[in-house]
């Protein structure tokens, strides 16, 4: 059981370090998201071809994954938009809204009723994010995307819950990131007509950064995500991510010192949005052991 906690926390933490290689990688977003893409469905057709574990799917099922996996592009995009037109703390506090955009659309999509309380505690991680936004007006575009990148983090999970019961996690993944790529490839010259690039190809540093965005944060991120849950309940695994915004700012203020560009109000701001976080977190553990009662 302790081995599957680090191994969780281990997964925690990587995924809280991809804002930080969204910094440290000079291509523009779209591009960068494109070649993550790219380097992660090579490598899991490896894996998987090696583990003799690729298996093909239905058109029709495979039309529903690359949808999701449209999401989930759009989400990466978006999220490195925030990173890089306003940083790393900014974008990993935004992602707070996704709580928000949960407690509208998951009713919506599964036909049940909403609950006011998910609501009122969207509204204040809100708040939160927009004390920020109003006193740092020059990451206003960075914001922006890290709304839109909340609203894919809120959807991506939604539509998975429909697919994860059918297929097996490492094929869903795959069929996902191909069908990101897909979507991305087709979207991307429209993109950077509106965010253009200042150049095309990965630097000798970027490739570094990518392969390591590849490999250590998606691929043995979700590698070691999927051991813990052998031995830890999802329950446990969701309530650990709530971490990841916390390791994103820590990290940004170690590697880019963003403590010496933000003003009291960001505290302010991310304490309202850690409330909110906390309370939603006390609600699901009261909930879960109502269940077990």
């Amino acid at each position: 059981m302790k081995k599957a906690f680090t191994q969780l926390h281990i997964a925690v933490f990587l995924a809280g370090f991809t804002a930080i290689l969204g910094k440290l990688i000079g291509l523009n977003e779209g591009l960068l998201v494109w070649y993550r893409l790219l380097l992660t469905v090579l490598a899991l057709v490896v894996i998987l071809f090696i583990r003799k574990q690729l298996v093909r799917l239905s058109m029709q099922d495979m039309l529903q994954v690359f949808g999701v996996g449209g999401i989930i592009a759009f989400h990466w995009v978006t999220f490195y938009g925030s990173v890089k037109y306003a940083n790393v703390s900014v974008a990993v506090v935004c992602l707070a809204a996704s709580g928000f955009f949960t407690a509208f659309l998951e009713p919506i999509i599964f036909k049940r009723r909403i609950k006011p309380v998910e609501i009122i505690l969207g509204l204040l991680a809100i708040i939160g994010i927009y004390i920020i936004f109003d006193f740092h007006p020059q990451y206003k575009l960075g914001i922006i995307f890290g709304i839109f990148a909340a609203l894919g983090s809120s959807l991506f999970p939604i539509f998975n819950k429909k697919l994860i019961n059918r297929f097996t996690p490492s094929i869903l993944t795959l069929y996902e990131m191909i069908g990101g790529l897909i979507v991305l490839s087709i979207l991307i010259p429209v993109y950077l007509y509106f965010f253009p690039a200042t150049y095309f190809l990965p630097t000798l540093a970027d490739w570094w950064w990518l392969i390591v965005l590849a490999l250590l944060c998606t691929v043995l991120c979700f590698d070691l995500q999927l051991n813990a849950l052998k031995k830890i309940s999802p329950f446990t695994s969701n309530l650990a991510y709530n971490l990841e915004p916390v390791y994103g700012i820590i990290l940004g203020f170690i590697f880019f010192k963003e403590n010496k560009a933000l003003h009291t109000q960001f505290y302010l701001g991310v304490a309202l949005i850690i409330i909110a976080v906390a309370l939603q977190t006390a609600l699901v553990i009261s909930s879960h052991r109502k269940k077990k009662a």
